[in-house]
């Protein structure tokens, strides 16, 4: 039995913003606004000089192993997961700019690399299982 996605990406788009706003809302009374904008603007601009180093590091690093004939899969993963950490550091928030950081962070980012393995293997079981039943049924409709 397949899931749907869109629930999923229902909630990842209402509730990530909606708890965003509350926390920036929780610290602009608590600080100050004029400190939350500085806040904001100042992980912004931080997170982008962050990801344009890391960036840069990984090309380099994926260009070598391309050069050694090698498969930068890991590396094209971790590129791949420095873009996200830059869109979530210029979205204004604390959460996502909290998850946005520690994408740039190669130890995390070696965790989340070895989640998603993980559940892409097992939504392939899953997967491969539900076609292989399908094809029995097939087949015995055909006899």
């Amino acid at each position: 039995m397949q899931r749907s996605i869109l629930p999923r990406l229902l909630v990842l788009f209402t509730l990530v913003p909606t708890v965003d706003l509350a926390l920036l809302i929780a610290v602009g009374r608590r600080i100050g606004t004029a400190y939350t904008v500085a806040i904001i603007v100042g992980t912004g601009v931080l997170g982008a000089l962050f990801v344009r180093m890391q960036r840069l590091a990984v090309l380099e690093r994926i260009w070598h192993k391309v050069l050694l004939g090698e498969l930068p899969s890991a590396l094209i993963a971790d590129g791949v997961m420095i873009l996200i950490a830059g869109a979530l550091l210029i979205t204004p928030g604390l959460l996502t700019d909290a998850l946005g950081f520690a994408l740039l962070f190669p130890a995390f980012r070696a965790r989340v690399r070895r989640w998603v393995v993980h559940y892409v293997r097992r939504w392939a079981k899953v997967r491969e299982r539900t076609l292989k039943e399908e094809y029995q049924v097939l087949d015995q409709e055909e006899e």
